[in-house]
């Protein structure tokens, strides 16, 4: 993938950078599976397994701390 879409970890707000980690997650599966038909095609799988889900926020909060960490936590 040659798109330069993460250009830096600052943040203006913590919800700025809530919203970030949320699309570094994303975007980590995007790399994982390039395939938009095969993530289609999982979804309904993950999307109602309680597991997973907790899964992915453990995943979301972790890059949260990142980019917090990046922002001084917004001191």
């Amino acid at each position: 993938m040659a798109d330069n879409w993460l250009t830096s970890l600052q943040t203006a707000t913590p919800q700025e950078g809530y919203e970030l980690a949320i699309k570094l997650s994303r975007m980590a599966i995007k790399y994982t599976q390039p395939s938009a038909d095969v993530r289609d095609k999982l979804r309904p799988e993950y999307g109602e397994n309680a597991d997973a889900l907790i899964a992915v926020s453990q995943v979301v909060a972790t890059n949260f701390q990142t980019v917090a960490a990046a922002n001084a936590y917004w001191k």
